[in-house]
């Protein structure tokens, strides 16, 4: 049963940070981007897309660790702890794109294009559909568009997530690196395994990040309407 839970201590410990990197990022490039006299719909989107890049930067570490912690086939109570495991990679391949940060490339696509849709989708939609004034159907209609802009999201960034998954995990041929680079390894998986292939994992992740992106975005519209009424 514990196999279902492999790596599970390196996303737990890249939550809070990544997620508070994510809306404070967020609102800083939004003030920024405001200066630039930027359409709000398109100021939206590029902020969603910088709070993503930089949001990549700081998970990457993280889901190397995860990545190989998930795909050791030996017994939960033979596995290397997350630490350890971070500094066998740190000592076989370093800190660079072959070791602690592989992947940057493709986490940065993921997060940068996730992001993008995700906050540009929900705030110019929650701005054109008309608030309502009873509070438990505001909080659907909030709901409602927040789902839409996570499975949205899911859809679009998905390649990048495939494409994160083949170069971090396990290699085809031990030795032998075949996915090395972004794009490359999507045009790799395209002409082996047909687009499909690019979009494998959706459906889980759409279930996880659908209601959950929903969820994330009505806690960020409270808790920052509440600290608005307290300052």
């Amino acid at each position: 049963m514990l196999g279902f839970y492999k790596g599970i201590f390196p996303p737990i410990l890249a939550e809070t940070p990544k997620r508070a990197v994510k809306f404070f990022t967020f609102e800083q490039y939004k003030k920024l981007l405001g200066y630039a006299s930027l359409p709000p719909g398109l100021a939206f989107a590029a902020a969603g897309l910088g709070s993503g890049l930089t949001e990549a930067v700081v998970v990457n570490p993280f889901e190397v660790v995860k990545v190989t912690l998930q795909t050791n086939r030996n017994a939960f109570a033979e596995q290397p702890s997350s630490f350890v495991q971070a500094r066998q990679i740190i000592k076989t391949d370093g800190l660079g794109f072959q070791g602690l940060n592989k992947g940057l490339t493709a986490t940065l696509g993921r997060h940068g294009t996730f992001n993008m849709v995700y906050f540009g989708f929900y705030f110019n939609v929650k701005n054109i559909l008309p608030v309502n004034k009873d509070p438990n159907l505001e909080f659907l209609r909030k709901f409602g568009i927040g789902l839409v802009s996570g499975t949205i999201a899911s859809i679009i960034n998905i390649p990048f997530d495939v494409a994160k998954s083949r170069i971090q995990g396990p290699q085809p041929v031990p030795g032998q690196i075949k996915y090395r680079t972004c794009f490359k390894t999507m045009a790799t998986v395209y002409k082996e395994e047909g687009f499909l292939a690019l979009y494998k994992g959706l459906v889980p992740k759409i279930m996880r990040l659908g209601p959950g992106g929903a969820v994330m975005l009505l806690v960020y519209e409270y808790v920052y309407a509440w600290l608005q009424d307290t300052v």
